[in-house]
């Protein structure tokens, strides 16, 4: 089977080339990145209706890092980004938004996870954090690629779009002549806290993450011919809360037909918040503050760290419905920007016709996955099941007969009943087709599992970047290729059907087919068993 695999040098400006080398790893092509010779000349440069930026070539692929595609004061709702004069150089990736040190998951932290994950540490800043980055094989030449727009997870309150290695845009956008693009836009309470109940001038400052990737998406529209890609063919994809933002974004006006398919990993939101629980929250923030819509530059006077500051001195209340990560600030139904929940009680009508990918992973947030004894699977087990241990256990053994005991124990039992619920409300639409997935594969190389985020090198065709997670072994570079493909597939054509895999049919809420992805792809039915160990017997 052939394969390339892609590298990144340690500071990709100096690092490109037009005539690749190749070697051989057993079945693997691999490309080898020393070879690639760095080119920034004329032919890097591009236009956007905002001025000529320029980027570098790396191989076969054009560079273009830290892109302003909006602008935005504090607390208000972002707008097109300043024109212009002469080339504007865009080689270095912008930097993230702010976000509490609390949730900067490196650190110190010398875990397992974190390990696995390799956080990138990044500069912060609040006006310059409204940056894509883009990957493309052609510029201004007529080829209307399809573009994968990608959003980063990390809850609403932390991420970017370059925190992890394998965001990289690269490696997809050279396999599959694609545009890839990655972005970064306001978290927290700068992205979600509700101000709206101010009125004035704060009417709109509510959703203003999502704001941002709408203009976003915006910014692609307007500009993506540039770059070799095609704006009537744009898919977004989310982890995580990147998933939640996905979600969202198909229940919102603004973004309709921004996108035409979408794909929700490890993500999916029925729900989203309430007025009458986020706006007494904003309004306690902007008291802690002295901020009234007949003062709005007052919000300008405050450092990032003491707006946090207040804003959880200001909501520490007994009777707050606001807790865990949504205390700084979610998607709201406003019902002005989200005017309704996303998939409550059905599918979003405007996104009818959109094609969907949905899925989990098998472990999610269970990171401990070092063996157990059967025995000492059911103590711990029977704490959590009690007199319906032996029926759980029996349950799990049906569904997944070659699991280990520890697997009984660290199944996630949260966002994939989640995901299949989100499936069913849409196939019950009748409108275009979603396909779900479970990602079951595990490293052998560590305890780390299928745990969230593990799909991620694999369908961003980045396993080596990724290596510390994946164990870069030539099974993860084969269920590489496969899942890649498929995504590939399906950010051109809709369908994710692929050269090796079974055929991905279509889910309905009868049938529930579920692509398994592991190192024997195959085709799952949810049946009986299925739904009583997720806990969805209610759904028929």
């Amino acid at each position: 089977m052939n394969k390339s695999i892609y590298l990144v040098a340690t500071f990709a400006v100096i690092a490109s080339c037009t005539n690749i080398s190749q070697r051989k790893i057993g079945q693997m092509t691999v490309q080898n990145p020393y070879d690639r010779v760095c080119i920034t000349d004329q032919s890097t440069i591009t236009h956007t209706k905002y001025g000529d930026v320029q980027g570098y070539k790396e191989g076969d692929i054009f560079t273009f890092k830290g892109i302003q595609y909006a602008k935005a004061e504090r607390f208000m709702p972002p707008v097109a980004p300043d024109k212009h004069e002469g080339v504007l150089k865009c080689r270095l990736y912008g930097p993230k938004a702010p976000q509490s040190q609390t949730f900067d998951w490196t650190g110190n932290q010398q875990t397992d996870y974190a390990f696995g994950n390799q956080f990138v540490r990044e500069p912060m800043d609040e006006e310059g954090c409204l940056v894509l980055n883009v990957w493309t094989k052609g510029l201004n030449d007529g080829k209307k690629r399809p573009v994968f727009v990608w959003i980063h997870g990390g809850g609403y309150s932390t991420g970017s779009g370059h925190d992890l290695p394998c965001y990289e845009g690269r490696a997809l956008a050279e396999k599959g002549d694609i545009v890839t693009i990655t972005l970064n836009h306001r978290l927290n309470l700068l992205g979600f806290a509700d101000l709206s109940g101010l009125g004035g001038c704060f009417e709109n400052s509510v959703n203003l993450g999502l704001q941002d990737i709408v203009k976003a998406l915006e910014w692609v529209r307007d500009n993506i011919e540039y770059f070799g890609g095609d704006p009537s063919n744009v898919t977004i994809a989310g982890q995580s809360g990147g998933g939640g933002k996905v979600s969202t974004l198909l229940a919102m006006p603004s973004a309709h037909g921004l996108f035409h398919k979408a794909i929700i990993q490890s993500g999916s939101t029925i729900k989203q918040a309430l007025p009458e629980n986020t706006r007494p929250a904003g309004l306690r923030f902007a008291k802690e503050l002295g901020l009234t819509a007949a003062n709005p530059e007052k919000a300008k006077e405050y450092t990032y760290e003491e707006l946090l500051a207040a804003y959880e001195r200001s909501n520490k209340v007994a009777d707050s419905p606001i807790s865990g990560l949504r205390l700084l600030g979610s998607p709201v139904v406003d019902g002005v920007i989200l005017q309704r929940h996303p998939f409550d009680p059905t599918a979003p009508e405007i996104s009818k016709d959109i094609p969907v990918i949905i899925g989990t992973d098998f472990n999610e947030f269970s990171f401990e996955n070092t063996p157990l004894t059967e025995q000492e699977a059911r103590d711990i087990l029977t704490s959590k099941y009690g007199d319906g241990t032996d029926k759980y256990i029996e349950t799990f053994k049906r569904v997944y007969p070659d699991k280990t005991p520890r697997e009984m124990v660290s199944i996630d039992l949260m966002f994939t009943p989640s995901a299949i619920r989100q499936s069913c409300l849409k196939s019950d639409q009748n409108g275009a087709p979603v396909y779900s997935y479970l990602f079951t594969w595990k490293p052998e190389t560590n305890y780390l599992g299928a745990l969230h985020g593990m799909e991620l090198p694999f369908m961003m065709n980045n396993v080596m970047l990724q290596s510390e997670m994946t164990g870069n072994t030539p099974e993860a570079h084969i269920l590489e290729d496969l899942m890649s493909s498929a995504w590939i597939s399906f950010v051109k054509t809709g369908n994710p059907n692929t050269k090796g895999l079974p055929e991905w049919v279509p889910f309905t809420s009868s049938k529930q087919a579920t692509m398994i992805f592991d190192n024997n792809c195959y085709i799952r039915y949810n049946n009986n068993d299925v739904k009583e160990l997720y806990g969805l017997t209610d759904i028929k």
